[in-house]
């Protein structure tokens, strides 16, 4: 894993505070997520897995490649789907014409949600004090 990764050679991927960098190598599919199997770091959870590969599976490259990601921040689920978005861009950065089957599945859309800030007067973003009329 000694590998020297190249700027353009990686795909940006986010989804509410999880980022993700990605990077694929020609390999027989392996998934490594921050220095750790995919496996093990996903917790075996297979539709974590899949959603991983599903870009790679719909063009047919499953096991040409292998995927490095390191990611940071989020959950479970906001990491895995970060990948997905990384992998997706990566694909399209390499071959132009893979934007084309990619786009009608929704892989290269970004998911904007993201946790609402703190107002003040209030206790979360949208939760008051209960209203006493006496």
């Amino acid at each position: 894993m000694n590998t020297v990764f190249q700027k353009d050679k990686i795909g940006l991927g986010k989804r509410k505070r999880a980022v993700a960098r990605v990077f694929l190598i020609p390999g027989d599919g392996k998934v490594t997520i921050n220095k750790v199997s995919g496996e093990k770091y996903l917790q075996y959870n297979t539709n974590y897995l899949n959603a991983i590969w599903s870009p790679l599976e719909k063009l047919n490259l499953k096991n040409q490649f292998d995927i490095v990601a390191i990611v940071r921040g989020g959950g479970l689920t906001g990491q895995t789907d970060s990948i997905k978005l990384g992998v997706a861009r990566l694909i399209c950065k390499m071959e132009s014409e893979n934007r084309l089957i990619l786009k009608p599945f929704g892989f290269l859309s970004r998911d904007a949600r993201i946790k609402e800030r703190k107002k003040y007067g209030l206790r979360k973003a949208r939760k008051a004090s209960q209203y006493s009329k006496r």
